[in-house]
């Protein structure tokens, strides 16, 4: 089995800056691409940015020049640095990794559980 496990989130002011950190554990061979979603309320969920483990990455534009992602291959984590936060970046943050597990030939997508960013004054 594998588990993500985010941490991070939290209320801040406009214009503040957040990190999110999101560690895998368990039996991973490998992992190719890691991202980080979001989800507010009434809305669905979105890519907000991914990173492969060559570190190529894509962003949403509502992302483009305020958030980073980056990952720790060495160390299965994912990081999301947010910056410039507006309040309509207020959502749950998910973490998403596309894992292959030892003893298998395939990549299975895991989800985190979801870590609370709020954007408010």
């Amino acid at each position: 089995q594998v588990q993500l496990v985010e941490s991070g989130g939290g209320l801040v002011q406009p214009g503040g800056s957040l990190r999110l950190s999101c560690a895998a554990s368990g039996s991973i061979f490998s992992i190719n691409v890691m991202g980080w979603y979001r989800q507010a309320p009434g809305k669905e969920r979105e890519l907000v940015a991914a990173i492969t483990s060559g570190g190529n990455t894509n962003y949403a534009d509502s992302a483009k020049g305020r958030f980073t992602i980056s990952r720790d291959n060495a160390k299965n984590t994912v990081y999301l640095q947010m910056n410039s936060l507006k309040p309509e970046d207020t959502a749950v943050y998910y973490c998403n990794a596309e894992v292959t597990v030892f003893y298998s030939d395939y990549e299975v997508n895991y989800w985190g559980q979801g870590t609370q960013v709020t954007v408010s004054s």
